[in-house]
């Protein structure tokens, strides 16, 4: 028996699909939000080991190793790049624009 195929069939590419891209990074799609348009990219958390990002979404810390995802503006930089919780990208429009921080809490 011969491995399974997992080429899509009938010569579609997957970089046709509207919203969907791939890239040499993994699989990326592009979103709506806050009247723009943003790139969204899921991150396997392996690659990152060591690093440590805070969500603009809850405010909390993303410990190295945890799946999450990457979001920028479509016409932004590599400094316009954010590191969100799925739940939290997914509840971004539910929640408020502020959110507040304690005095001593990290800025990063």
């Amino acid at each position: 028996m011969s491995p399974r195929n997992n080429r899509p069939r009938g010569g579609e590419n997957p970089d046709d699909r509207p919203g969907i891209g791939l890239d040499r990074f993994g699989l990326e799609r592009t979103e709506e939000y806050q009247g723009e348009d943003w790139k969204v990219r899921h991150v396997a958390g392996a690659s990152a080991a060591g690093k440590r990002y805070r969500c603009p979404g809850c405010d909390q810390e993303i410990p190295s190793g945890t799946p999450h995802l990457v979001a920028w503006p479509e016409y932004g930089g590599v400094d316009d790049r954010r590191h969100w919780h799925k739940a939290c990208w997914n509840a971004k429009d539910r929640r408020t624009t502020k959110v507040q921080r304690s005095r001593n809490a990290p800025k990063y």
